[in-house]
């Protein structure tokens, strides 16, 4: 039988990779060919050499079917950080962002990602730093508002007494 060979082929491993990650069920079937290769004999570091994961990460999976069977193969919940905002109340703040802030007895116009960390702490009692309230801004599909500076609206006869160097022609 003639070898075949495959063009590409660092390209081709990476999208198949990546084609595995895509869904659950392929990634299921991936770890039960890890269990295969494993219960005919190979290492769990032959094992990930072949399917480019870490031994370790074979070493898990073995111990999942051992302890669980196929069930421990499965997808399971992912932890992750908790949500601090319930979806209740970001579509609150979606509200409370509509209005202004000096609605709610703060000094500034507009507001930005310090002012609505300290809404968030003063009336929902949630703590959030100023990056992740320009996320939950972007989240809520709110765009930046920059402030005017004054000059913009200043009195042109002081300016001109302001300036150091006199308008030519004068």
């Amino acid at each position: 039988m003639q070898r075949l060979e495959i063009a590409d082929v660092e390209i081709m491993r990476l999208a198949v990779q990546q084609e595995i990650a895509r869904s659950e069920d392929s990634r299921y079937d991936h770890r039960l060919h890890g269990i295969l290769l494993v219960s005919q004999g190979l290492s769990c570091c032959r094992v990930a050499e072949w399917l480019g994961e870490d031994p370790r990460t074979i070493q898990r999976w073995v111990h999942r079917f051992e302890t669980a069977g196929f069930a421990g193969l499965q997808e399971g919940e992912r932890p992750g950080r908790p949500v601090r905002l319930t979806e209740a109340q970001v579509e609150a703040v979606g509200r409370d962002l509509r209005r202004s802030p000096r609605l709610w007895g703060y000094s500034q116009n507009l507001w930005d990602g310090k002012l609505l960390a300290h809404h968030l702490a003063k009336a929902y009692g949630v703590d959030l730093g100023p990056r992740q309230c320009q996320r939950l801004f972007h989240r809520l599909r709110f765009r930046l508002r920059k402030p005017r500076s004054v000059i913009a609206h200043a009195d042109a006869a002081a300016q001109a007494r302001y300036k150091k160097t006199p308008s030519p022609g004068r």
